[in-house]
């Protein structure tokens, strides 16, 4: 890769540890630090591991998010009228970075921050029936080794990394392996053993969903192959062009004398995105388009990212957040808490878990949001993953940037979304906006680009918006601070009003909390069960309130209807 300066210091290295407004409008950065604001009230305790079962996720389009950096708004000659939401923005890393430092993810209990893919895009764009779309969504690669200079520079991502750890939040990388981005005059296809541009997939059955284009024009990378290949021309000669293709060649050398590895497509690719993990100390994967390659080939790319991640380690002690390997989630579509740890193709179940996934991304909690009560909901999922999924987990969504039939489409419930997303066991994922209810139905935009507006920034000076806000930040702040939400043994002390209890007890980790809901506001008494002896100083973390356990109860006066309870320290 170009940023890489390392030779024979690298090898040496390798073969020791070879196992709209927003965003567009330049005039307006808004700056969230200033936005008059209330921050939380929790009290934050003891710090607590980090355990990525109770992670509190949030995943953002970088174009979509804030504009850093205006220089980068028109590169690459990306000038073609498009369809409304279907081109550049002008979000780029810096605008990230930007909000990293102001604090805004750790006001919203945020530990773990996925993006989008950042590496190069098509250059030109394509018509879908929607109008001209670019790759401003990150998905259809061009050149696994860059990062698209419309998000940024290398170095940009380098300090995003640097950033984020710094405030103790992990970074999620985005990767794709199914698939090139579509063909274009621009973006000629890749060799064809390297990929194929059909059949079209049906679905019918397994052979029907992995070898196969996902749709017409999106050549599919030839995954099952195992056999060596050389690499593309056009390749080689940006490589040249751009003056690493020595270093390039040179990796290419020590990644495969060291992994063993043939030089296939999906090894090819499996070294360029383990290269970001290696140098920069990527924490972890959301994986792409799960069921459309053999599980096999997810059980490599794992096995390579943990290596480099114990690469990237021993090379930065001092930058290393705590002792966890590498995470790798999956999107495998249509994948629900009811399969337990399978996925039915028809004619074969797969067990994605056991070919290196941690975790699987739960298409069904918004049903289950729908139509559970909290009990029902926070029960069920308890269960599953206390027994089905133990050691593993899922992640729950309300809103995502292609699911066009979200918990609250019309942003009605933005409070309930909140509680239970953020409450319900597993890992919570926010989409960017889901906490300023952004809109998801924006005028002439077609298809997923509804979902895909700019990060309303403006609507803070709204008090409604703030309010709004201001819940999920409690509830984000509270989860990240306790383990126990996400990870922990769910118990039900009271039906109505409802109160429930979650505790941890894990290699020396000990978390328990309990919280009330629909409690009524004015006075109310909360029976800790045990939970907490008597005489314990607690805190009410939603309102800031001070009691003291006794008789196994504590009672509490605040004008709110949750009660988020937690030892005072």
């Amino acid at each position: 890769m170009r940023h890489l300066l390392k030779n024979i210091l690298l090898g040496f290295f390798y073969i020791i540890i070879s196992c709209n407004d927003a965003v567009k409008d330049t005039s307006e950065k808004t700056e969230i630090s200033k936005t008059p604001i209330e921050k939380s009230t929790t009290v934050i305790p003891k710090n607590l591991p980090f355990i990525w079962e109770a992670a509190n996720v949030y995943f953002l389009l970088a174009d979509r998010f804030m504009n850093g950096d205006t220089s980068n708004d028109l590169v690459l000659e990306r000038t073609k009228k498009t369809g409304v939401l279907r081109g550049f923005e002008g979000g780029d890393i810096k605008g990230i970075i930007q909000q990293i430092e102001s604090g805004y993810f750790n006001d919203l209990g945020i530990n773990v921050l996925w993006i989008n893919p950042l590496i190069e895009q098509i250059h030109d764009s394509v018509d879908e029936g929607t109008g001209n779309t670019y790759a401003f969504h990150g998905y259809w690669a061009k050149d696994w080794t860059s990062i698209d200079p419309n998000f940024g520079t290398y170095d940009d991502l380098k300090k995003l990394v640097t950033t984020a750890h710094k405030n103790g939040i992990r970074i999620l990388m985005d990767v794709v392996i199914n698939h090139t981005g579509p063909v274009t005059k621009k973006d000629p296809v890749w060799p064809d053993n390297w990929v194929r541009t059909s059949p079209q997939c049906t679905y019918k059955d397994y052979e029907s969903t992995v070898k196969c284009t996902l749709v017409k024009n999106l050549p599919d990378i030839k995954t099952e192959m195992d056999a060596a290949v050389a690499l593309p021309q056009a390749l080689i000669d940006t490589w040249q062009k751009e003056g690493r293709l020595d270093t390039e060649m040179h990796e290419l050398e020590i990644f495969f004398a060291t992994s063993g590895l043939e030089r296939s497509p999906k090894n090819y690719i499996i070294k360029w995105l383990t290269d970001y993990v290696r140098e920069l100390g990527i924490d972890g994967y959301r994986v792409d388009t799960v069921k459309h390659v053999e599980e096999s080939v997810w059980a490599v790319l794992t096995e390579q990212a943990k290596v480099a991640f114990a690469t990237w380690k021993k090379n930065n002690p001092d930058q290393v957040l705590d002792t966890n390997e590498f995470y790798v989630l999956g999107e495998l579509y249509g994948y629900n808490i009811d399969g337990k740890r399978f996925y039915d193709f028809g004619d074969r179940k797969v067990d994605y878990y056991a070919h290196g996934f941690d975790n699987l991304i739960n298409f069904q909690f918004k049903y289950d949001a729908e139509q559970l009560s909290y009990e029902q909901l926070f029960h069920k999922y308890n269960t599953i993953l206390q027994t089905d999924l133990k050691g593993k987990s899922i992640l729950n969504y309300i809103s995502s940037h292609d699911d066009g039939a979200p918990f609250d489409k019309d942003r009605s419930k933005s409070y309930e979304s909140a509680t239970k997303l953020l409450l319900t066991p597993g890992i919570s994922q926010i989409y960017y906006g889901d906490e300023t209810a952004r809109s998801l139905s924006i005028e002439g935009a077609q298809g997923d680009a509804t979902l895909r507006s700019n990060m309303n920034w403006k609507d803070l000076e709204k008090e409604n918006t703030r309010s709004i806000l201001k819940h999920w930040q409690k509830l984000g702040t509270f989860r990240k601070n306790h383990p126990a939400i996400g990870a922990g043994i769910h118990k039900m002390i009271h039906k109505t009003p409802y109160t429930f209890s979650r505790t941890y007890h894990k290699n020396d980790i000990h978390d328990r909390i309990i919280i009330g809901l629909h409690q009524g506001k004015g006075t109310k008494k909360i029976n800790v069960d045990n939970v907490f002896t008597n005489g314990t100083l607690l805190v009410d973390a939603y309102s800031g309130t001070e009691v003291i356990v006794k008789e196994s109860e504590v009672s509490i006066t605040s004008q709110h209807d949750i009660v988020l309870l937690e030892t005072k320290k």
